[in-house]
């Protein structure tokens, strides 16, 4: 094609004519120092608190402290490439991460970045992660039940949409396999669930992942990754953006739950930041504002009025302690700030009781309003009972014979330790709860041995869908029993237990 003159003439002058004349204002900072994550910027007089910066290599990062003459800026990405005298933009954009419905089946890293494989993520709404918490006046009263399937949980200390509870204890005590049953049992209700791992290692994470692949509904969870191999930045905004892409759905009238493991983990990240950016340690070398940064995240979990939509956020942080010491400052501010800890005993878990609760500790600040109403009134003494005999068997440790009574409380005792020990991912129906406590409080488990109670509960669940079926469906259905359920349940766990008792004759003494 011969090369025309007019025709490179005609589309210069368009290129002209269309092209944006006037003046054009970048704002630009320089590194003055960099270093573990974190960089000192001068020159961006004007920017703002968790306002996005761009790094001259491409690099992200957020201005989390602003000094008189230098901004303290924490790198989103690895900081290999960023050196001192490089210059730095302003965005005049917060941190902000993508939310909605296709988040849902996704492992994404805090900025909703893909980390499975599975391409993209096809949305375009984008929330800022710092949001204010809902109002008194959009809340709600806390009534609606969270069924976690764990027994020892939905009995004495019961959980409701909208709550805040704090799981607490030491390393490898059950922490997040007691958060992933929760989920877990979350496959059958309408709740969604966003599990955030802050510095957990990837084989951790490997586990929940793979147990909400093949015992829950892992397409109604989003699972957020920032590993102990992430960028302090990463780790310090993920239970921020957890938190609101948790939030479009409760504003959705939605509900959801979240697991923030561990907020420990995320205290030790904002000391650090803290530290490398110059401000002044307090208690155990943490700046002053680290309860302001866990309460104001806690306090986004809330449930919504019906004016707003009716939909709930329930957390459920974790925490670890050292040798069980809860009086440490994080655990102390986060007990503080939620609305009741689920305290796990080390002692407990090495001698087989999973999971480990140690009910004297542990407390529900919301309990039985919350609760169904079957279950809150067949476990009605099931808490005194069980305290009960843990302070007669530690005397009866000593020797001598006790009483008939005593001897009454002992048995009744054990029987409810063993219903209370649960296999890890193998979360309870509301149906089979009531079952066992009734159970276990109406004496029918008295004269079963011990070591036959595992196997009552492994197979309660199938006896009560092949001879209560009908008291099972009407249960989900209304959430009530009547009187004839009560005796129909009765009478299936009684034949039960002496098919039971029968194949053990030859254990009991």
């Amino acid at each position: 094609m011969p090369y025309n003159a007019l025709d490179w003439l005609e589309t210069a002058q368009r290129k002209v004519q269309a092209a944006s004349v006037g003046t054009r204002t970048e704002r630009k900072g320089r590194v003055e120092e960099i270093g573990d994550g974190v960089a000192l910027i001068s020159g961006l007089g004007d920017v703002r608190l968790d306002e996005v910066l761009r790094f001259e290599g491409g690099q992200l990062g957020f201005a989390r402290v602003l000094d008189a003459d230098l901004i303290g800026s924490v790198l989103l990405d690895a900081a290999t490439d960023v050196k001192a005298g490089d210059t730095v933009f302003g965005t005049g954009e917060v941190v902000s991460v993508p939310v909605g419905d296709a988040l849902l089946g996704r492992v994404i890293d805090p900025l909703g970045r893909p980390l499975d494989g599975k391409g993209p993520i096809e949305t375009t709404t984008h929330w800022p992660i710092e949001r204010p918490a809902p109002s008194i006046i959009e809340r709600d009263l806390v009534t609606e039940p969270v069924q976690t399937g764990v027994l020892v949980v939905d009995t004495l200390f019961a959980l409701g949409r909208g709550q805040r509870e704090l799981i607490v204890g030491d390393h490898a005590t059950g922490k997040t396999t007691l958060a992933t049953d929760a989920m877990i049992a979350q496959k059958s209700s309408d709740m969604l669930c966003v599990y955030v791992a802050v510095g957990q290692k990837t084989s951790s994470i490997r586990r929940v992942i793979d147990a909400l692949q093949t015992q829950g509904d892992f397409s109604r969870c989003i699972v957020l990754v920032a590993g102990s191999a992430s960028s302090p930045g990463l780790q310090w905004i993920a239970p921020y953006a957890g938190m609101t892409m948790a939030e479009y759905f409760r504003d959705k009238g939605q509900h959801a739950l979240i697991v923030i493991d561990d907020l420990s983990k995320h205290a030790a990240t904002h000391r650090e930041i803290a530290l490398l950016t110059r401000q002044s340690p307090g208690r155990e070398a943490y700046p002053g504002d680290v309860f302001y940064i866990h309460a104001r995240l806690l306090e986004r979990a809330a449930k919504l009025s019906k004016a707003r939509g009716g939909g709930s956020l329930t957390a459920l942080p974790i925490a670890e302690t050292d040798a069980g010491n809860l009086s440490a400052f994080i655990p102390t501010n986060l007990i503080s700030i939620t609305d009741g800890q689920i305290v796990l005993d080390a002692a407990l878990f090495h001698q087989g009781q999973k999971p480990a609760v140690d009910v004297g500790l542990s407390v529900s600040r919301v309990g039985g309003k919350t609760q169904s109403v079957p279950l809150r009134k067949a476990a009605s003494t099931l808490r005194l009972d069980y305290a009960q005999f843990l302070e007669l068997e530690v005397f009866t440790r000593f020797g001598g014979m006790p009483d008939g009574r005593v001897r009454q409380q002992l048995t009744r005792g054990a029987r409810i330790r063993a219903i209370l020990r649960q296999p890890q991912h193998m979360p309870f129906r509301l149906a089979d709860e009531i079952g066992l406590v009734m159970a276990v409080q109406s004496g029918l488990l008295d004269t079963l041995p011990l070591d036959a109670i595992a196997t009552f509960c492994a197979g309660l669940p199938a006896r009560l869908d092949s001879d209560a079926a009908k008291v099972i469906a009407t249960l989900g259905d209304t959430g009530a029993l009547s009187s004839e359920d009560h005796a129909t349940l009765i009478a299936t766990i009684t034949r039960f237990v002496d098919t039971l008792s029968v194949g053990n004759d030859r254990l009991v003494p």
